[in-house]
């Protein structure tokens, strides 16, 4: 049996608001309280941790990642605004310099593709993306494959294409952007890598989401991302806390016909929490792919998908929907556009008229990302018993006047975009995640982003967004009946430390709080995220009292 004291410190805990020292003793939180209180427990505790006036705070969960796909961001060329990667040329010389240094370096790194990612040709003053002609040029006629930062649409070199037989594909054009079945097997051939390299990409993310906070994520796989095999190496290299690792939930996007099908995808991946995740009805609005009632704002002349395109529809999606409901599983999907909204909705009702409406809200079914939600469409979710798994950053990467989502579908659509506020007033599930690498591991970004929504009406508190970040996660994957996501007795210790400039209560910008944000009132503290304000660092994550990542040793 080993124990672990945390004292002088802030404890955010509902359970005692006003808390300085927890006990964590295999694995599970055994004592919360004052530090006075404290000092009879440290001669019997095999660590004590002063933490000079920390945070402790549940650990964070991203319910929306890409384990191996960030894996590949993390290795390849970076071309984000964020490396400094503003512009097309700025991008090209990127290309450039990696090609040459692949180049000089020789060996095996020189037989394979140079993948990139990030690019976002909305932010450059170019305003387009790279060419195959100007790829071919900067990288000197080798292989590169560069996915869009939404990784739902790339551009490659005229030898990349040529070897896979692009040009005959759907969704190739001649200037090299691929999108739809071109973009898949892009992406495939991009992503083949043998299982060393795999489990090594794979470890290198889980520690760099510890390192950010993060104590579980949600795996959301599918076929043109990884594989069975992977997936299956994933859930085992992280089902011990004792492995060092965040926990793994797992999701698979294989659609589903039958029962059969959805029991066999459960025994061929053990552990695996849910079927779907990027199961996807539609693509992005960034490349345009997300299934819209009407026709983008921006639509190229010509367009052959002027109002984007959908994957899925309604009868495929109810099949599904029945079939893992039957298997005692939940499903998962990838929607974007309001189109794309409204066959759910018809899937989710078709299959409300085969297996009855308890059997579907009591399966816990989730929708990844729900960018837009009107009234009618919030109405049903609340009907059928609908979680959604949302990603705040969205927001703030892309919204806003003159932000790409205003240019994609003209203001008026896009001030509607991801309903915070909303969906919290409804009373529906919120998780929150990354869809890393889409957007970094950056939970306290997301809280920010949340709290300060560019549509001020859709902003929510600090302390609603760190609950969808934290206990809201483990709800969406149906793992929150031991209490993980809060710190309170019998709980798993699921934890971060923190060190913050500042702790308050924030409550969303001109919203009506049904709690007092005065500190004497007992609501947990939290870092302050108001826009300005320092990150938090942090200093410890502790999964089941098993330390992931630490800056306090």
């Amino acid at each position: 049996m080993t124990s672990t004291l945390y004292r002088r410190g802030v404890v955010h805990s509902s359970a005692d608001p006003f808390a300085e020292a927890l006990v964590v003793e295999d694995g599970t939180i055994v004592w919360i309280g004052a530090d006075d209180t404290a000092d009879g427990l440290a001669d019997r505790a095999d660590e004590v941790v002063d933490l000079d006036g920390a945070l402790v705070a549940p650990a964070f969960v991203d319910a929306h990642a890409h384990v191996l796909e960030t894996g590949f961001a993390l290795e390849g060329v970076d071309l984000s605004a964020a490396a400094g990667v503003t512009s097309l040329d700025a991008a090209l010389d990127a290309v450039h310099a990696a090609a040459e240094e692949v180049r000089a370096a020789g060996g095996e790194r020189a037989g394979l593709p140079l993948l990139g990612h990030g690019w976002d040709e909305a932010a450059w003053p170019e305003g387009r993306a790279p060419t195959r002609d100007e790829l071919d040029r900067a990288a000197g006629g080798a292989p590169v494959y560069l996915a869009r930062v939404d990784v739902h649409s790339a551009v490659v070199s005229t030898s990349f294409a040529e070897a896979l037989g692009l040009p005959a594909l759907r969704g190739w054009r001649d200037d090299g952007l691929v999108t739809l079945d071109a973009h898949h097997a892009a992406r495939d051939a991009a992503r083949d890598v043998d299982a060393a390299r795999r489990d090594a990409l794979y470890a290198r993310v889980l520690r760099a989401a510890a390192a950010s906070g993060i104590v579980a994520l949600h795996e959301h796989s599918a076929p043109h991302v990884d594989t069975r095999e992977g997936l299956v190496a994933l859930l085992a290299m992280t089902a011990d806390a004792r492995s060092g690792l965040p926990h793994v939930a797992g999701y698979r996007a294989e659609l589903c016909v039958t029962i059969d099908d959805a029991r066999e995808l459960l025994a061929a991946i053990p552990g695996l929490t849910g079927i779907g995740g990027d199961l996807s009805v539609d693509g992005s609005l960034g490349s345009r792919t997300a299934a819209l009632r009407s026709p983008y704002a921006d639509a190229p002349a010509g367009s052959e998908h002027p109002s984007g395109v959908l994957h899925l529809d309604a009868g495929r999606l109810s099949n599904h929907v029945a079939a893992v409901t039957r298997a005692g599983s939940h499903a998962a999907f990838h929607v974007i556009g309001d189109r794309a909204m409204d066959e759910v909705l018809v899937g989710l009702r078709a299959a409300v008229d085969v297996e009855g409406v308890g059997a579907i809200r009591g399966a816990g079914h989730r929708i990844e990302h729900a960018s837009m939600i009107d009234a009618p469409t919030l109405a049903a979710l609340v009907l059928l018993g609908v979680r959604v798994s949302a990603q705040p950053a969205f927001d703030a990467a892309w919204g806003g006047p003159g932000g790409m989502y205003a240019r994609r579908l003209g203001e008026g659509r896009s001030d509607a975009l991801h309903p915070l506020a909303d969906l919290a007033a409804a009373g529906i599930p919120l998780a929150f995640g990354s869809d890393s690498p889409v957007t970094p591991f950056d939970p306290w970004g997301a809280v920010r982003a949340a709290v300060t929504h560019h549509a001020p009406d859709q902003r929510i508190s600090a302390r609603a967004a760190f609950r969808a970040h934290t206990r809201g996660g483990w709800r969406a994957a149906g793992l929150d009946d031991t209490g993980a996501g809060e710190i309170r007795l019998g709980a798993p210790a699921h934890l971060a430390v923190w060190r913050a400039e500042h702790l308050t209560v924030q409550a969303a910008d001109g919203r009506v709080s049904a709690w007092s944000t005065d500190a004497r009132a007992g609501t947990p503290l939290l870092p302050d995220v108001s826009p300005g304000a320092p990150a938090p660092r942090c200093l410890r994550t502790v999964r089941a009292g098993v330390v992931l990542h630490d800056e306090l040793a």
